[in-house]
C-alpha cells in the first residue's frame, strides 16, 4: 500500500485520472484459474464462500478517502463505493454483501481465505502474485512525499534533494518499494506497522517525510496532520501505471468474473465516476525529478 486514507466525511475531493503506491512489477491483474463466461457470473452460479452471499475483506481501522467513518459497509469511500459497484456488476444487492476484518499481510499470504475478495489498496506486483489471484485493476497509482511545513523535507524540490533525509513508510508496501527503489536514501528508511504510527512518528520529528500514495498523502496533509504539506509525487518508474486490483485467493473460481466485473465498470465510466466523487485534485504534488 501505502494504504487509504483521503476522502473525509463529504468529498474533500475530484482525482487525477490516475494515482498513487511505488512502482508495480506488472498491471496485469487477473490471473484467473478459470475461464468463467460472461453468463455464468451470477450469484446462482458463483462458488463464494456463503451462498447468495458476496464476502469482502478489508482492514481496520478503514481509512477515509477509501472508506469514510472506518465503515465499509456505509458506501462511502473510493473503496467502498468501487466495491459495491462490483458487487452490483455481479448481481449482488447492497443486503447481500457481507464485509470481514482481515489485516493487509493476511490478505495477501498463501492459504485459504475468509473473503471471496478483498479491497484494501493491493497494488498487484509479480511476486504477490504467486500467492494470491489479483482481479484486473481499478485503480492507477502515483506515490508521494507528506511531511510538515518547516521541516527539512518541506522544502524540497527534486529526488536528490530527499536523498538524505529520514523517510519512513508502512512495513510490506509499495510505498517503503518506492523510498528504496527511486529515492534510494542514504539513511535506512523506517518501518511502520500502520500509517497511524508512521503519521505519530512524522509529527514527534522522529523521520522528515511519509511515503504513501498519492490521495492518502492529499488527505494526511489537509486533514490529519497539523501543517502537512505534500512535497511531490515519485516519478514514474514504468510506461504502464501501478494498479490495485482486488485480491482473491490463489486459483480462485471467482477471479474471471470478478475482473470482468472490474472491467466492465472501468468501460462505462463507473469507476471515474466514483473516483471524481471520493478522491481529490493532485494540485500542489508536483513531480519530483
Amino acid at each position: 500500500m501505502s494504504r487509504r486514507l483521503p476522502a473525509a466525511g463529504t468529498a474533500i475531493l475530484a482525482l487525477l485520472a490516475v494515482a498513487a503506491c511505488a512502482p508495480a512489477d506488472s498491471n496485469d491483474g487477473a490471473s484467473a484459474s478459470s475461464s468463467s463466461s460472461a453468463s455464468s457470473c451470477t450469484p446462482a452460479d458463483l462458488d463464494t464462500l456463503t451462498a447468495s452471499t458476496l464476502t469482502i475483506g478489508t482492514d481496520k481501522p478503514a481509512y477515509e478517502p477509501w472508506f469514510e467513518d472506518d465503515d465499509p459497509t456505509n458506501g462511502k469511500g473510493f473503496e467502498s463505493a468501487v466495491a459495491y459497484a462490483v458487487a452490483k456488476q455481479l448481481g449482488y444487492t447492497d443486503d447481500q454483501v457481507k464485509w470481514e476484518t482481515v489485516t493487509f499481510t493476511a490478505a495477501v499470504q498463501p492459504g485459504r481465505k475468509s473473503f471471496d475478495f478483498d479491497i484494501n489498496q493491493f497494488s498487484i506486483n509479480d511476486e504477490r502474485k504467486q500467492a494470491v489471484d489479483f482481479s484486473s485493476g481499478y485503480y492507477d497509482v502515483t506515490q508521494a512525499v507528506v511531511a510538515l511545513k518547516g521541516n527539512k523535507a518541506a522544502s524540497v524540490t527534486s529526488l536528490a534533494g530527499l536523498k538524505d533525509l529520514k523517510l519512513g513508510a508502512q512495513v510490506g508496501t509499495t510505498s517503503y518499494n518506492a523510498i528504496t527503489s527511486e529515492i534510494d536514501p542514504s539513511k535506512t528508511p523506517a518501518v511502520f506497522d500502520d500509517n497511524d504510527k508512521a503519521k505519530l512518528a512524522l509529527n514527534n520529528g522522529q523521520i522528515d517525510g511519509l511515503v504513501v500514495d498519492l490521495p492518502t498523502a492529499l488527505y494526511l496533509a489537509s486533514a490529519e496532520l497539523d501543517d502537512g504539506v505534500v512535497v511531490g509525487q515519485l516519478p514514474a518508474t514504468s510506461d504502464t501505471p501501478e494498479q490495485f486490483g482486488l485480491v482473491l485467493g490463489k486459483d480462485s473460481s471467482l477471479t474471471s468474473c470478478v475482473s470482468q466485473a472490474v472491467d466492465a465498470l472501468r468501460a462505462d465510466g463507473t469507476l471515474d465516476k466514483i473516483e471524481t466523487q471520493w478522491l481529490t485534485e493532485s494540485a500542489g504534488a508536483p513531480e519530483l525529478k
